[in-house]
């Protein structure tokens, strides 16, 4: 198995917020993603280039409280103090050729898109948020649908209280792609975008 990077996940309270938060960032604008029936969520996304992209998700207050824990933590207080604060980056995702058969391991779909994903029963993420999430695409990925406007991952920050373990699970899944793994107090993300309009850290 070989993984890489898909795609980053920031989450907000509200779409807007999260929209406002990112554009305003970025300069940029974000593109409409859709409703995620099984979690009670929407999303937006935006382009990194031809392999990856990013999603900005929130819950959605029109949807019925789902059967299951929300994915990306965000049913927990933890989760829910921290977006309080405005929104952030809070995940990854990894694709793989495969994602191993377990009761993590979700068949999903929306529209025409089909994918398998791992999320835990409870919600939780795999690391607090450092280690990724494993995504198979059954369909074509959403890069190759989003236009380009020129926004490009270039650098990924993973803090850990526990980096040898994170090294480990990257070895593990022979992650390809430049992330850089270092000790925290606390789990931390750090993103770097080269935008038209320059670099932006988030």
């Amino acid at each position: 198995m070989s993984a890489r990077l898909d795609h980053l996940v920031v989450a907000a309270r509200s779409l807007q917020e999260g929209r406002d938060w990112l554009e305003g960032r970025l300069r940029v604008p974000l593109q409409p993603g859709g409703e995620h029936e099984l979690f009670g969520t929407h999303n937006l996304l935006l382009s990194l280039g031809p392999d990856a992209y990013l999603e900005v998700i929130a819950v959605n207050p029109d949807a019925p409280p789902p059967a299951r824990a929300r994915w990306f933590a965000l049913d927990t207080p933890g989760m829910q103090e921290r977006l309080s604060h405005g929104p952030a980056l809070v995940h990854w995702v990894a694709q793989v050729p495969q994602v191993p058969a377990g009761p993590d391991a979700l068949p999903l779909s929306r529209g025409e898109n089909r994918w398998v994903l791992t999320v835990p029963p409870d919600g939780s993420l795999p690391g607090g948020g450092a280690a990724p999430s494993l995504i198979h695409w059954l369909t074509p990925p959403p890069p190759t649908r989003l236009p380009d406007v020129g926004v490009r991952l270039s650098g990924l920050r993973l803090g850990s209280p526990e980096p040898d373990g994170l090294r480990a699970a990257l070895d593990a899944l022979r992650f390809q792609g430049e992330v850089e793994v270092v000790e925290a107090p606390q789990v931390e993300l750090r993103a770097t975008l080269d935008t038209p309009h320059g670099p932006v850290e988030l």
